[in-house]
């Protein structure tokens, strides 16, 4: 039987502000629900006597008898999160209020095409459930985080410059296959978004998420809700000129700060620096490996090495012009920064922050902070699970 069959829309709504909150007292849900304290208190016992939700708890006590704390029920089933990098995948198994039973993270090339790539995600998650004593049958939603735009209702990669090969290809029908649950497919930095909006319970109604890794992406959350645009590519902001006699970027256009001053761009201009004679320690890397990636870059950055400096600076200076435009356009409150190129270290937030200060209007940057995300790199798996978890309630009639 269908989870959620025979329950109203109320019912669903309440399930849904639980989800987003953690831990909620019966007299907090009704407080925050449309309903009545009687009437909210009602619905409770008759979702806690059909296991969609459960107490797990006494809360601090306000001056009466301690409230029990309301949660989605884990026996409802479990949700499956993939969040899909250019260079990686993670993929875990979480419970319906995002406790993660089972995870795994391992390099991955989105260049090889859907196929192989989805058909490892599929045999992961396999594994994952196997870990964690469950079966497909306990998978109650999917949600996927991609690195290009999505057209939202079709779950489709629009013209994604990263991964040509996914162009209209139907994510949704291929992980659709072995499981009865519903998939959900989004950008990967709407995801990062979605995760840290379920973090902050929702408190935070106007922020930015920044995310700098082989590209740059951004997920706007307005009035307390993703912003995808028009057609899927709101956010794309990799793609903003910054320099018009710039390098071509892969996607035709020149000067893209995503060509300037992502982590390929990072590496190039490492590259430059050794052929210049500039940083005998990334010739030593250069020598020993034939590479030099951006990884090695961070660790130069972190020896004091002065050309590795000069190009983090670089690369944050150009992120940071752009942003500016962005933070004087949107009047955010906040911009979380992740992604793998957040591992170089403080330095380059503080150019990123330096020249997002400079470049903005007073007004914009009176009360903008600007941090790492606390979710770190597990931003995107939580945000995954959010997706998954919000988008099966709201098919079922929870929001509108």
């Amino acid at each position: 039987m269908n989870r959620w069959s025979g329950l109203s829309p109320g019912e669903l709504a309440l399930l849904d502000t639980v989800f987003w909150s953690a831990g909620l007292s019966r007299d907090a849900l009704a407080q925050r629900s449309a309903f009545s304290k009687t009437r909210s208190n009602a619905a409770v016992a008759g979702l806690l006597e059909r296991g969609l939700l459960e107490e797990v708890g006494l809360q601090a006590s306000s001056g009466g008898r301690r409230p029990e704390t309301l949660r989605l029920h884990r026996g409802l089933g479990v949700l499956v999160a993939a969040d899909l990098g250019a260079t990686g995948l993670r993929v875990g198994v979480l419970t319906p209020d995002l406790q993660v039973l089972a995870r795994h993270v391992e390099s991955a090339d989105v260049r090889k095409g859907p196929e192989l790539v989805l058909s490892r995600v599929r045999a992961l998650i396999g594994q994952l459930l196997a870990q964690a004593g469950l079966t497909a049958r306990d998978v109650i939603g999917i949600g996927m985080g991609v690195p290009g735009p999505v057209n939202f209702e079709s779950g489709q990669l629009v013209n994604p410059p990263l991964m040509p090969e996914w162009d209209s290809f139907s994510i949704r029908d291929d992980m659709r296959q072995g499981f009865d649950a519903p998939v959900f497919v989004d950008n990967d930095v709407n995801i990062m978004a979605l995760g840290e909006l379920w973090r902050m319970q929702r408190t935070l109604p106007n922020f930015l998420v920044i995310k700098v890794g082989t590209g740059i992406g951004c997920g706007i959350v307005c009035h307390g809700q993703v912003y995808r645009g028009a057609t899927g590519s709101a956010g794309d902001v990799g793609h903003i000129c910054v320099d018009p006699a710039g390098p071509r970027c892969h996607c035709g256009n020149l000067g893209c700060v995503e060509a300037m001053a992502a982590g390929p761009a990072i590496a190039r201009m490492a590259r430059a620096a050794v052929e210049a004679g500039e940083s005998v320690l990334l010739a030593e890397t250069l020598t020993a490996t034939g590479t030099i990636l951006p990884e090695d870059v961070a660790r130069a950055v972190r020896a004091g090495d002065t050309a590795a400096n000069a190009i983090v600076q670089r690369a944050g200076s150009l992120i940071g012009q752009m942003l500016a435009s962005v933070v004087n356009f949107f009047n955010p409150s906040h911009v979380f920064f992740g992604g793998s190129m957040m591992r170089i270290g403080p330095l380059f937030l503080a150019s990123l922050r330096q020249s997002i200060y400079q470049r903005s209007l007073a007004l914009s940057t009176r009360q903008l902070e600007i941090q790492v995300t606390p979710l770190g790199e597990q931003a995107g798996l939580i945000g995954a699970a959010v997706l998954a978890m919000q988008e099966t309630l709201r098919m079922n009639g929870a929001v509108r």
